[in-house]
């Protein structure tokens, strides 16, 4: 079970967030007969009063980490802004960091900021080891939030949200097979990481359930490797017809190379992207995309980690927010 909340308190007591709240903070303005309603009402449901997150916040010295793995990639700088903004709208600031992928540095710049006080963690993963961290962040005792990839041994300790990775590689999969397409390929994403390895299921179910032979090319997730890869990809599968890209990055270097082979996208050879980022929709030809909802998702962590730091509502141990195919140039109507 959830632990109760302020809502709660005041669903219970029949009043309202605000007086729930001036009830917690002692304040002279509420009837004594009022004051007890609530106290009562917070036995019966067994709500505990989060004191030192409280304390955090009428200081004005609510500070909340956000460290992500790698901000050269505009997918996570559009979902960093998104929290971003999100969080300063309810009073709190962000001290962002980034790893480069660095496991050492994450130790680092996580150490630093427990230094600095911040209320709560929000991470986006490192690959590679990452006990030191998880660790300090334990003994320090705060709420920590991993989001977008996690650290698989560590889920009963922290919790973590992400997209529907699966169900949106499926989707792109199984739109591509309804047009006509038949030798589809996986690009991108490095081989053996848990977020490649959700969207990789979700293609290969796809290609299976229909009975399709997978083709997949597993690599980094820039523009480099995405143009480098469809060259290999026409020489040792020239019948190749379509490929379901690992991100949005690798869909535009594939981009690139169709147009300086002259293959015709959209209709010779179709492409779909993950992640759906803003230069997406700005690119020629636009860029059909798994769309992972990056605003709304930065949103939705702020909530999460801001009912579990100032009302004690744990978030769930495991959350898969919704995806969706976006189509636009690069692939052809259904047939």
């Amino acid at each position: 079970m959830r632990r109760p909340t302020i809502i709660d308190v005041a669903n219970s007591a029949g009043v309202s967030k605000s007086t729930v709240s001036l009830v917690l903070q002692g304040s002279p303005q509420v009837k004594p007969e009022t004051r007890k309603l609530v106290h009562t009402a917070m036995k019966e449901i067994g709500y505990v009063y989060n004191r030192s997150a409280a304390n955090l916040r009428s200081t004005g010295t609510a500070l909340i980490g956000l460290v992500i793995n790698d901000l050269t990639n505009p997918f996570f700088t559009e979902f960093a802004t998104s929290l971003q903004m999100a969080l300063a709208s309810r009073g709190y600031a962000v001290v962002l960091a980034n790893t480069n992928e660095d496991p050492e540095l994450q130790d680092q710049v996580v150490g630093a900021m427990l230094e600095h006080g911040v209320s709560s963690l929000i991470l986006s993963p490192a690959y590679g080891d990452v006990t030191n961290t998880l660790s300090a962040v334990e003994r320090a005792g705060i709420p920590l939030m991993q989001v977008l990839r996690q650290v698989e041994s560590e889920t009963g300790r922290f919790p973590f949200i992400a997209p529907d990775y699966s169900e949106g590689g499926r989707a792109a999969t199984q739109y591509l097979i309804e047009t006509g397409a038949r030798n589809i390929a996986f690009v991108g994403g490095l081989d053996g990481a848990e977020v490649t390895q959700e969207r990789l299921s979700g293609y290969i179910s796809a290609m299976k359930d229909n009975h399709f032979q997978p083709i997949v090319k597993t690599g980094e997730s820039s523009r480099s490797f995405g143009h480098e890869a469809t060259v290999n990809l026409f020489k040792e599968h020239p019948a190749c017809d379509a490929a379901v890209c690992f991100n949005d990055l690798v869909a535009f270097g594939m981009i690139n190379a169709c147009h300086e082979t002259q293959i015709k996208i959209g209709t010779e050879f179709q492409i779909v992207g993950f992640d759906d980022i803003k230069e997406a929709s700005e690119c020629w030809p636009a860029l059909s995309t798994v769309h992972c909802g990056v605003s709304e998702f930065g949103e939705q962590v702020a909530d999460t980690v801001l009912l579990w730091l100032q009302d004690g509502a744990t978030p769930a141990q495991h959350t898969r927010t919704s995806t969706r195919l976006v189509l636009r140039q690069t692939t052809k109507d259904t047939v």
